[in-house]
């Protein structure tokens, strides 16, 4: 009986979701090789589109509408995520659609019609001088590795640095006799911020007294000032956790974390009399409207004095 040749079997065309998903790798790729886009950047990206792929299901991006997006954008909200969040979602979709024209999948950039929230109309969450007292004196002798952890929330306070840029800083970025430091921002810009007597002298105990040891555990010898117990960077997440407990302890509000201690410099700064200018570059802010968002904290502030205060408020 003769044998009949089998069909070759046809390669199964691609689905919608298949090529959204080659949209996303080619415009992550192309945001960390060609844009050159900090890490944590293109990782919010990244985690961004996953969830807008998510809700995308079978649909195909050049058939939406903008009654499709905004509810997608609706979605966000039932998912009761914080305005913030919302709005960096909503950006992420922006910059995607955009790379999207570059390529020639779309014409139009629907998702330019989606409003975004005024970030500068939040007003943010700050610590009094007096909570950040006790939260840094929250660290203990009995607690491993306190003088880093000391190091840590002075150097968070003093420079107004976001956590990534601590994890990021190196040795060779201190210098503790001239009393400033570097730090690398969005877009791996550095810039000088002055460092104050007190944190400057928590660092100089923690590098003293416990760094060398963390650091022996590993070679080459670590180049990042702050260290984990076994030796490597602290990561941004370990900052938070630390952040947390310390803040636990103080009576702090649970809710904070370390830009609650940038939003707290700014302020402060502002309060003391620092001009907006100077505290939009010590913060690394591309623009002065993002600045004058500690301003409203500030008056925020004064309103509440004046009602406690004034006889006829």
């Amino acid at each position: 009986m003769a044998l009949v040749p089998k069909k070759p079997l046809r390669p199964r065309p691609p689905t919608t979701q298949t090529i959204s998903k080659s949209y996303l790798e080619s415009f992550i790729a192309y945001t960390a090789g060609e844009c050159h886009l900090a890490e944590n950047t293109v990782a919010a990206y990244r985690r961004d589109l996953t969830r807008f792929f998510k809700w995308l299901e079978a649909r195909s991006i050049p058939a939406l509408t903008i009654r499709d997006l905004a509810d997608y954008a609706s979605s966000l909200h039932a998912l009761k995520l914080a305005p913030a969040s919302i709005a960096r979602h909503i950006v992420s979709l922006k910059v995607f659609f955009r790379y999207l024209q570059l390529e020639n999948v779309l014409v139009e950039n629907l998702a330019e019609l989606l409003g975004s929230q005024k970030l500068w109309e939040r007003v943010p969450k700050i610590l009094s001088p007096q909570q950040i007292d006790r939260m840094f004196a929250a660290p203990k002798p009995g607690d491993p590795y306190w003088r880093r952890d000391r190091a840590l929330l002075e150097l968070l306070y003093a420079t107004g640095c976001r956590a990534s840029e601590i994890s990021s800083m190196r040795l060779r970025d201190i210098h503790l006799d001239d009393g400033f430091c570097s730090c690398r921002g969005k877009g791996d810009k550095e810039r000088m911020v002055p460092l104050g007597g007190k944190a400057a002298a928590a660092v100089k105990s923690y590098l003293e007294h416990e760094r060398g040891k963390l650091a022996a555990q590993v070679s080459p010898p670590p180049e990042w000032v702050l260290l984990s117990y076994r030796g490597r960077r602290l990561r941004r997440e370990r900052i938070w956790e630390l952040l947390k407990r310390y803040a636990l302890r103080a009576g702090a509000p649970p809710e904070i974390g370390p830009h609650t201690l940038r939003h707290s410099f700014a302020t402060h700064m502002l309060a003391g009399g620092a001009d907006l200018r100077q505290v939009q570059e010590m913060l690394g802010h591309a623009s002065i409207a993002t600045t004058q968002i500690y301003t409203h904290v500030d008056s925020t502030r004064l309103k509440a004095v004046h009602r406690k205060f004034h006889p006829r408020a």
